[in-house]
C-alpha cells in the first residue's frame, strides 16, 4: 500500500480534453492547469517543434515559409500521430512544471463515435508521451458529468457538447449512454462557412483567426433583439489588395445557417430515438448546452423554438468536458463503470 502512495505521489494524475481546437488538462488537487490551442508550430528544414499551443497559435498565418502552424487533431481525433504525441508530451510536463521524469495515470476524453483505430491511436500517443496508464471516456458523458447533471440517477438527462471538431449529443441514464450521436460539425466547421461566405459575396479572403473572431463577436443563431456589426479586413481576390467591408448579424446567420441546422437535427434525431420514459425526464428537466460552441448567441433560443424543450447553456461550457474528466480521477468506481473498453 505504501508503494502505491508513493507510486501516485510521482504520477500526478492528469485529466485531459483533447479537442480539435484547444485542450485542457486537470490535475488532481490542482484543477484546470493548462488551457491552450491544439496546435503545433514545425520547422520544415529541421522537422523540429517551435512552439506548442498559444505560442503556435500566434503564428497561425504570420509565419515565414518554413514554418508551418498545424493543428494535429481533426473533427475530434488524432489526424497527425507523431506532432499529437510532441503536443501531449508538452502539455504534461508543463502540468507538471516541466518536470521530465513524470509518469500520470491519464484519463482522456474521447467523441462519442471513435472507431477503434482512432481510439488506439490516442492511447499509443498518451504512452508515447510518458503515460502509465491511460484511460479514454466519451466526452459527452464527462461533459454531462462536469455540467453538474445527475447520470447516475435513473432518470434521463440530455447533454450537447459543441466543440471545435465534433457536436456530441448524448442521453444518459445510470452512468450509462442510451443514444449518443456525434456529427463532425462544430466550431471549425462555423469558421470555414464564414470564411467561404465571405469569399462569395465580397470576394475578400480572410484567415481562420479573423473568421472565429467574426464568429464570437457577431455569430449567432437566432435572430438579435439588437442589430450588431463589425469591420472585417482581408485581401480582396480580384484586386489583390487589402479590404475592409462591414458585416452585419444577419449576413453571419446566413452563413453558419447549415451548421446550425446539422446540429438542430442531430437533436432532433436523439430525441425520436430516446425510450418514451426517458423523453418525459428530458422534458421536464431539458437539454443542457456544453462546449465553446454553446456560445454561440441564441443557440439555445434556437433550440427551444426548434424542440419545445426547456435548454440551458452549463455554468463553464468551456471546461465542462475538463471538469467532468477531472471528476473520475477521485471516483475510479465509476471511472470503471463508463471508461471505454
Amino acid at each position: 500500500m505504501k508503494l502505491r502512495s508513493v507510486l501516485s505521489l510521482f504520477s500526478r494524475d492528469l485529466a485531459i480534453d483533447l479537442g480539435t481546437a484547444n485542450t485542457l488538462v486537470f490535475a488532481r488537487g490542482k484543477g484546470i492547469v493548462a488551457n491552450e490551442p491544439s496546435i503545433v508550430a514545425i520547422n520544415k528544414s529541421t522537422n523540429d517543434v517551435e512552439a506548442v499551443g498559444k505560442e503556435a497559435k500566434e503564428m497561425v498565418g504570420r509565419t515565414p515559409g518554413n514554418i508551418v502552424a498545424i493543428r494535429p487533431m481533426k473533427d475530434g481525433v488524432i489526424a497527425d500521430f507523431r506532432h499529437t504525441e510532441k503536443m501531449l508530451s508538452y502539455f504534461i510536463q508543463k502540468s507538471h512544471n516541466r518536470k521530465v521524469l513524470v509518469h500520470p495515470r491519464i484519463v482522456i476524453g474521447v467523441p462519442s463515435e471513435i472507431t477503434p483505430v482512432e481510439n488506439r491511436a490516442v492511447i499509443d500517443s498518451a504512452y508515447r508521451a510518458h503515460a502509465s496508464e491511460v484511460h479514454l471516456v466519451e466526452q459527452a458523458m464527462v461533459a454531462a458529468i462536469g455540467a453538474g447533471l445527475p447520470i447516475t440517477e435513473p432518470s434521463g438527462s440530455m447533454v450537447v457538447d459543441i466543440g471545435g471538431g465534433t457536436t456530441d449529443v448524448a442521453v444518459i441514464s445510470m452512468s450509462g449512454i442510451v443514444y449518443s450521436r456525434s456529427v463532425r460539425v462544430a466550431g471549425n466547421e462555423m469558421d470555414e462557412a464564414i470564411i467561404s461566405y465571405l469569399k462569395r459575396k465580397y470576394n475578400l479572403l480572410i484567415g481562420e483567426r479573423t473568421a472565429e473572431q467574426i464568429k464570437i463577436q457577431v455569430g449567432s443563431a437566432y435572430k438579435l433583439d439588437q442589430p450588431i456589426s463589425m469591420e472585417v479586413k482581408g485581401r480582396h481576390l480580384i484586386e489583390g489588395v487589402p479590404r475592409m467591408v462591414v458585416v452585419n448579424d444577419s449576413e453571419i446567420r446566413e452563413a453558419l445557417s447549415d451548421c446550425v441546422d446539422t446540429i438542430v437535427n442531430a437533436i432532433r434525431v436523439a430525441l425520436e430515438r430516446t425510450p418514451p420514459e426517458l423523453s418525459a425526464d428530458i422534458s421536464d428537466c431539458g437539454i443542457v448546452l456544453t462546449g465553446g460552441g454553446a456560445l454561440l448567441r441564441n443557440l439555445d433560443v434556437r433550440i427551444r423554438e426548434e424542440t419545445g424543450l426547456p435548454v440551458s447553456i452549463a455554468e463553464d461550457p468551456l471546461a465542462s468536458v475538463v471538469l467532468g474528466t477531472g471528476r473520475m480521477l477521485s471516483d475510479f468506481r465509476l471511472l470503471g463503470r463508463i471508461a471505454l473498453e
